[in-house]
């Protein structure tokens, strides 16, 4: 990392960047490639290869650095962690290569956004949680897979394109005001749509 640009803000070396010092790009691609990294161990779960959603992560923090407008977006900082996660989800949704994702990956769906849980959250999770299929006997396996089966079945029959999107970014672990940032949407419309989708699942799995 070039020592030269550390005692300078991220907002000063845009600047200093549209000026002309290309190096700059180079040392912005260094400073936030954990970042990438980062998120893309939490966009793991929704099925890509986590080496192409570091690729694409790159590719989007390059998109911040060419497109960032200090009068006009947030901080850097902001600007390219939004930037990053709308490259991913973007590629994961061209890959299509959402399916059979363990149940326990949908647990955390019936947690209020504060952490907590009512007791009929609380009692649906205990119902569904289970251990690692291979620690369980066939009996259970089966039992296991037909939860898995049928909660899929629910996402893609009684959920929106747009509550699909919502879950699939929660189930990151997105707070709701992330979300809305990543898919271009009010926050007020993002938080009705994980309401809306934690109701039809709880209801689906109740029949």
């Amino acid at each position: 990392m070039n020592s030269q640009y550390e005692s300078e803000n991220d907002e000063v070396l845009i600047r200093r960047l549209r000026d002309g010092e290309n190096d700059i790009t180079d040392y912005i691609m260094d400073k936030y490639k954990n970042l990438v990294r980062k998120k893309a161990a939490t966009m793991f779960i929704l099925g890509a290869d986590r080496d192409d959603l570091i690729q694409e992560g790159m590719i989007g923090l390059f998109k911040a650095i060419r497109d960032y407008d200090s009068g006009r977006d947030a901080s850097f900082y902001t600007f390219a962690d939004l930037c990053i996660s709308r490259q991913m989800y973007s590629a994961i949704q061209a890959s299509n290569r959402k399916k059979h994702i363990p149940l326990n990956s949908y647990i955390s769906l019936y947690s209020r956004m504060d952490g907590e849980t009512s007791s009929q959250d609380a009692e649906l999770v205990s119902n569904l949680e289970a251990e690692a299929l291979s620690e369980r006997n066939p009996e259970e396996q089966i039992i296991d897979q037909e939860n898995v089966d049928h909660l899929e079945k629910l996402i893609e029959t009684e959920l929106s394109s747009f509550e699909r999107e919502v879950l699939d970014l929660y189930m990151t672990g997105m707070s709701y005001t992330e979300i809305a940032k990543v898919l271009n949407k009010d926050e007020k419309s993002t938080d009705n749509a994980l309401q809306r989708t934690k109701i039809k699942l709880r209801k689906g799995l109740e029949k």
